[in-house]
């Protein structure tokens, strides 16, 4: 990475301004981050990173760097978003690479566009750089193909964390039920009783199949699998949590028979 690629003279002021990079981290497993990311990490001066990112990807970062944990779990925020926004602007100004760490993609209900935008706004220098987001990997890791000729031929991700404030429009459930045949939940194990209430009222069987897979794609990666009517059940027989990838179709039968197959 050429840092001299990084800095430029800020008008105001003349301030010598470096670049900020909103990298994807991917979902946990070291082998999935980008060769791009990866780079990014072993020349940063700044690393500011989310909760979910793994400690795997955590050590790929320069040990001369500055780390600063800006996660954000339901209910704990190390920094405000706001802060946070305004923590780059800062750091920015007085380092070359200023890495924003975020698990999964940026741009996958990761905040990604927002801080971009506000970094923008703000004159700053910002280059995202994609990751494998979870939506898609832990799946996978799972032995759950989210297209398959015979059973999906589409597929819907949408967030299951509504948050109050309304900062998002709200979740049309009805049409997510009928807009595809896989259905990929994020952040839905806290509202899943709402979920599948709204699911099942705007018309998708009880029986329809349904896949938890927490923390996909890592060593402690776990699954549950079940129906519409009585995952709920099961989550609260199991103590089953966050973070987890939700998964609903048909797609859904392929666990029991690729599942054997999960990377190494």
């Amino acid at each position: 990475m050429n840092r001299e690629d990084t800095t430029r003279t800020k008008e105001e002021g003349k301030t010598c301004w470096g670049k900020v990079y909103l990298v994807g981290a991917g979902p946990g497993d070291p082998g999935l981050m980008t060769l791009k990311g990866k780079g990014l990490l072993e020349c940063a001066d700044v690393v500011i990173y989310d909760a979910l990112v793994s400690p795997a990807i955590l050590a790929m970062i320069n040990p001369h760097a500055e780390k600063i944990d800006a996660g954000k779990r339901r209910g704990r925020h190390s920094i405000m978003q706001e802060a946070t926004t305004q923590l780059l602007i800062d750091k920015v100004q007085n380092h070359a690479i200023v890495v924003r760490l975020k698990g999964g993609d940026p741009f996958i209900f990761g905040r990604g566009g927002e801080e971009m935008e506000e970094l923008v706004q703000a004159g700053v220098l910002v280059e995202v750089v994609p990751g494998i987001t979870s939506g898609i990997a832990a799946p996978a890791y799972a032995g759950i193909p989210l297209t398959h000729r015979l059973y999906s031929s589409s597929v819907t991700f949408v967030t299951g964390h509504e948050a109050s404030g309304k900062y998002r429009p709200a979740v049309n459930w009805q049409a997510i039920a009928h807009g595809s045949e896989t259905i990929v939940i994020y952040m839905g194990i806290h509202n899943l009783p709402y979920i599948v209430e709204q699911l099942t009222a705007s018309g998708l069987s009880l029986e329809t199949p349904i896949a938890l897979v927490r923390w996909g794609t890592r060593p402690d990666q776990e699954e549950l699998i079940g129906q519409l009517g009585t995952i709920v059940e099961q989550v609260e027989a199991t103590g089953f949590g966050s973070p987890a990838i939700v998964v609903i179709g048909a797609v859904v039968n392929m666990h029991s028979v690729l599942s054997g197959c999960r990377p190494g």
